[in-house]
């Protein structure tokens, strides 16, 4: 653990009106230090570590939804949480992604400093670029502390967005099944 960052919490503590020394922060700045590592170790994580060769041959090209992926994330604006779920689904072209892998490259871009948007299109493409697929789709929705906590304090808004790539962005109709799928359209 960085030092330097846990000297750095030290002076967060300072500057807000806290004394470090006081006996329930000791320790403090080294926890926060140790959390925020955890929270952002997205940063020491490759695509290929993530996969891990997890890409085996298939001839279904139907298709494969992960839904309700939980995902928590810190906004790269205010370094408060978001906190939610993503639905991913690719039409396989002769290969599928192990399951389990799906949900590490959603963790993988969720634990980097981010926001909701861009976490969304990295997901998608990750997936497009590991199976090749014909289509990929991701729906993240999530709720955000910089709303809720700060701000307009507004404690129900939930931010959706999306990604649609090949035959998502191009058939109405395969769009239309995802959603459906998902839940997120009659």
């Amino acid at each position: 653990m960085s030092s330097q960052l846990t000297d750095h919490y030290r002076e967060i503590l300072l500057g807000v009106g806290e004394d470090p020394q006081r006996e329930g922060l000791l320790d403090t700045p080294k926890r926060a230090a140790k959390a925020m590592q955890f929270l952002c170790n997205g940063y020491s994580k490759s695509l290929d570590e993530v996969v891990n060769g997890a890409l085996f041959e298939s001839d279904n090209d139907e298709m494969v939804i992960v839904r309700d992926i939980e995902l928590y994330s810190l906004c790269e604006h205010h370094m408060l949480p978001f906190i939610g779920k993503a639905h991913v689904a690719y039409i396989p072209t002769g290969k599928v992604l192990g399951l389990s892998k799906v949900a590490r490259i959603v963790d993988m871009f969720a634990r980097r400093l981010q926001i909701q948007e861009n976490l969304t299109k990295q997901i998608a493409d990750a997936i497009q670029q590991v199976t090749q697929a014909a289509g990929v789709a991701v729906v993240v929705e999530a709720k955000h502390m910089c709303m809720m906590m700060r701000g307009v304090e507004k404690q129900n808004s939930v931010m959706t967005s999306s990604v649609m790539l090949g035959a998502f962005r191009d058939s109405s109709n395969t769009r239309h099944e995802f959603l459906q799928l998902i839940g997120r359209s009659k």
